[in-house]
């Protein structure tokens, strides 16, 4: 069964930091790009960031750039997103993503991916 799942996500104050996790099963993400997203309440879901897992390319929303980063463990089959001087306006649920169908790029991925996981809820609050 192809799948991602993400942990990680939880309650932080404002400038705290996080790290969340998107493992996959059923498959490796070797060839595939993947990407963060999250959707506030009564808004639509945004891209927040992306990897390339072949080369190691990845791409950020402006919102995030500076402090978040998105890195990859081949072996665990992993990626993870690492949040830090997180805002109120971080908060959302946050989703993984990918195309195991036409092995889209990041910038197609919002509209192509087939493969999402459940989510994970971030709340940035004092």
């Amino acid at each position: 069964q192809v799948q991602l799942v993400e942990s990680g996500g939880g309650l932080v104050q404002p400038g705290g930091s996080l790290r969340l996790s998107c493992a996959a099963s059923g498959f490796t993400l070797d060839y595939y790009a993947i990407g963060w997203f999250r959707q506030a309440p009564g808004k639509e879901r945004e891209g927040v960031s992306c990897i390339v897992i072949s080369d190691g390319s990845t791409y950020y929303a402006d919102s995030v750039k500076g402090r978040f980063t998105i890195t990859r463990d081949n072996a665990k089959n992993t990626v993870y997103l690492q949040m830090s001087s997180l805002k109120p306006e971080d908060t959302a649920v946050y989703y993984c993503a990918t195309d195991t169908v036409f092995r889209a790029p990041c910038r197609n991925l919002r509209l192509l991916a087939d493969v999402w996981g459940q989510g994970t809820q971030v709340t940035v609050s004092s």
